[in-house]
């Protein structure tokens, strides 16, 4: 029976709170100074979340002592798990040396080497603080380079949270919405239909190689490639959000379809665990950032390129080695069919949908689409899994990092099923 049945929210919860009252107790002194008891709106689901206290590996604890596998490693961006020790080794090294100056590093640098060296399309790269930040900048980028205001972003993506990529939200103001058009997905007669009229307007178009956000579904080699061929044609640059998409590959996912944009974004597993996030590209736009230029475009903030961040990052690419890279996709393939053959099984209504390794936890007849609103069998699923001693995102999204174990995926399958079977067809 699914969630929406009362008695079954009320019984649910009272195990939840049984096992959580220092959580409990936490969401409620936090929520008397923070909006929601966070300031990251996805880490809320009812009654209220766990609140984490420590994590090593895949292993994380909270502050009631509970254990879980964590499946979504800060939303993605914990490859090789938590406190990674090269990571925690570069981190102390650079913290005793100093945690951040008013001037450039060497580990600045040096990341900045590592990630042009990795992604052919990028010749320049500036350092941020968060994706948001990168998106953000990309598009600023753009835009000065083409003389242009218009961007297109495509159905259901997520590319941060500043105005131009949530235009229609509350408090953006409704302006904002005549400089973005919205594009269908897979579907490049549409892409045309789309922005016709507006190619002279057009600065850019964005697209995730793979959504993470949108529900975990990866463009199709077409689709990429044609948007390339738009973009030549119009005069407006490609944008690739690889944000979450760079774990697919040492080049990215990029380097997977041989398409060549004209920026790239970067952030998650590039700062190891720490606030560190890019944009970069050719040379001919990202110089316009170079302050030796007359007219050169602004770009500042007091923790860009932090060293302490950069160390992280260059221990955490290190140990990603194409070997690595292919052990993790076939631990999500093997989620995905170890979900598939026990639901077949059961006869339970859930699948798993994967890109490279990154993975969306599906009920029913869920698609992209839905899998990533709320409603009262996703709300039921994570509390199952939580209650099962795994942590996912309340949306359903994970991603597979180093230290687990065909034997950690086994069990997640298991979990998933058995909460499937649980929440019934509803």
């Amino acid at each position: 029976m699914a969630l929406a049945d009362r008695a079954v929210a009320d019984d649910l919860h009272a195990a939840y709170r049984a096992r959580t009252p220092r959580s409990a107790a936490m969401f409620e002194r936090a929520t008397a100074v923070l909006p929601g008891g966070s300031t990251r709106t996805t880490t809320f689901a009812p009654p209220y979340p766990p609140y984490l206290d420590s994590g090593a590996g895949i292993h994380v604890r909270d502050v009631d002592g509970n254990d879980y596998r964590d499946f979504l490693g800060n939303y993605t961006s914990l490859i090789l798990g938590h406190a990674h020790p090269d990571v925690v080794r570069a981190v102390e090294a650079q913290a005793r040396r100093g945690s951040a100056f008013g001037a450039p590093s060497e580990a600045e640098v040096a990341l900045a080497e590592e990630l042009v060296g990795r992604i052919d399309s990028v010749e320049r790269i500036r350092f941020t603080n968060s994706g948001t930040e990168a998106t953000m900048f990309a598009i600023r980028a753009a835009r000065a380079a083409t003389g242009r205001a218009v961007v297109g972003v495509f159905e259901r993506a997520y590319h941060g949270t500043h105005d131009t990529v949530v235009a229609g939200s509350p408090g953006v103001p409704p302006t904002v919405g005549d400089l973005v058009v919205t594009l269908p997905w897979d579907d490049l007669d549409g892409v045309e239909r789309a922005i016709a009229g507006r190619d002279a307007d057009l600065a850019a178009i964005v697209i995730e190689p793979i959504q993470g956000a949108g529900g975990v579904r990866a463009a199709s080699r077409a689709l990429l490639e044609g948007l390339r061929d738009i973009c030549d044609r119009i005069g407006a640059l490609l944008i690739f959000d690889e944000i979450i998409a760079f774990r697919a590959a040492p080049g990215g996912a990029q380097s997977l379809v041989g398409v060549r944009p004209d920026l790239t974004t970067l952030g998650k597993i590039i700062g190891g665990g720490y606030p560190l996030a890019a944009f970069g590209g050719a040379a001919e736009v990202m110089d316009r950032f170079d302050a030796r230029r007359a007219g050169a475009l602004t770009h500042g903030g007091t923790f860009n390129g932090n060293p302490v961040a950069a160390a992280a990052g260059l221990a955490t690419l290190a140990r990603l080695t194409p070997d690595v890279y292919a052990d993790l996709d076939r631990q999500a393939v093997r989620l995905r069919d170890g979900v598939a053959d026990r639901a077949a099984r059961a006869e339970a209504g859930v699948r798993v949908a994967v890109a490279a390794s990154l993975f969306q936890v599906r009920l029913g007849q869920e698609t992209a689409a839905s899998a990533v609103a709320t409603g009262a069998g996703r709300a039921e699923l994570f509390v199952r899994l939580l209650l099962a001693g795994f942590y996912l995102a309340p949306r359903g999204l994970g991603a597979i990092a180093t230290p687990a174990t065909d034997a950690d995926v086994d069990e997640l399958a298991a979990a998933i099923v058995e909460a499937a079977v649980a929440i019934g067809p509803g």
